[in-house]
């Protein structure tokens, strides 16, 4: 199986100050820990392009954008608050250019089939953006933006949205909520960030809230009896993955107890629903994760799997 690796040095300009857990440090431990996975000749290396405005404006608003840019600071070192925590410097709209690029290209390719599936190690995360703002460290929803690429772009009918963070992904629910073209599957810590209601169980929507301190076994059985039943029912012609790592062990961003074996399972079994209705395609983009040794072994369990490497 062909596996790609979307990054580029520009997602690490983006700095939010010493003190904020969402660091381009992220991104170095992640990248030396693949090295010591010695995954390089197993998985190709892909350079993410600049999205286009336009592939940010299939989800999010003409405000949303120009908000983001017309706010970038000119002088190094300092910030502006979009929010309590979501910050930008004078690189943010690039970096977050890039982290939206890599999603574009990579479902580009994806569906083109030059490769079977990807993992963008990219940053800022994406899940938290809403169609009309910024927020909790993310300014475009990458996974999002892919996904709208996959339907408006390339004519895709079904496409499924799978994320794993610890935190909802409600800048995510909130873009698809009334696209019967989208099933978004998902478990996050409840009551915690951002603090909205889950919504409904549908048949597009299984998004499960979950007490702090749940582990793999309550995990694996939401994937099991909640989220492949209603993936085989929608039959996804391509699947997307919000991947955080924040429900790590690990982790003190969250309070869950996963572990990188668990990663792992969940991945091979969005793999084997993606080999049965969609060709093998995915695509994985970062979110969160914040225990850097934790983060850089998740996500290299999280490749391996997705290359059928373990």
């Amino acid at each position: 199986m062909s596996t790609a690796i979307y990054s580029h040095p520009d997602c690490s300009l983006h700095e939010m100050g010493s003190w904020h857990p969402e660091c381009p440090e992220r991104l170095r431990a992640i990248e030396d820990q693949l090295i010591l996975a010695r995954l390089d000749g197993l998985v190709e290396r892909a350079s993410a392009p600049l999205a286009d405005e336009a592939d940010i404006l299939r989800n999010h608003t003409q405000e949303a954008l120009d908000r983001v840019r017309a706010n970038l600071p000119t002088v190094p070192g300092e910030r502006y608050p979009l929010d309590g925590d979501t910050l930008l410097c004078k690189d943010s709209y690039r970096a977050a250019l890039r982290a939206a690029g890599a999603a574009v290209a990579a479902t580009d390719a994806v569906v083109a089939g030059t490769i079977n599936n990807a993992f963008c190690a990219v940053r800022p995360p994406g899940h938290h953006a809403r169609p009309s703002e910024a927020m909790g460290f993310c300014l475009f929803n990458n996974v999002a933006i892919a996904a709208r690429r996959a339907l408006d772009v390339h004519g895709l009918e079904r496409v499924a949205i799978i994320d794993f963070d610890v935190h909802h992904g409600n800048g995510t629910a909130e873009s698809f909520k009334d696209d019967p073209r989208v099933l978004m599957a998902s478990f996050f810590q409840h009551p915690f960030y951002p603090y909205t209601a889950p919504e409904p169980i549908t048949a597009t929507s299984v998004n499960v809230p979950v007490p702090a301190y749940s582990g793999g076994d309550v995990v694996r059985k939401i994937v099991a009896e909640q989220w492949l039943p209603a993936l085989h029912a929608f039959r996804p012609q391509m699947i997307f993955i919000s991947a955080g790592f924040d429900a790590h062990k690990e982790d003190d961003m969250g309070n869950m107890a996963l572990v990188e074996a668990d990663y792992a399972w969940i991945t091979h079994r969005v793999a084997d629903v993606a080999r049965l209705y969609a060709g093998g395609r995915i695509v994985s983009c970062l979110e969160g994760g914040y225990a850097l040794s934790a983060l850089g072994r998740s996500v290299v369990a999280h490749v391996k799997a997705l290359a059928d490497l373990d």
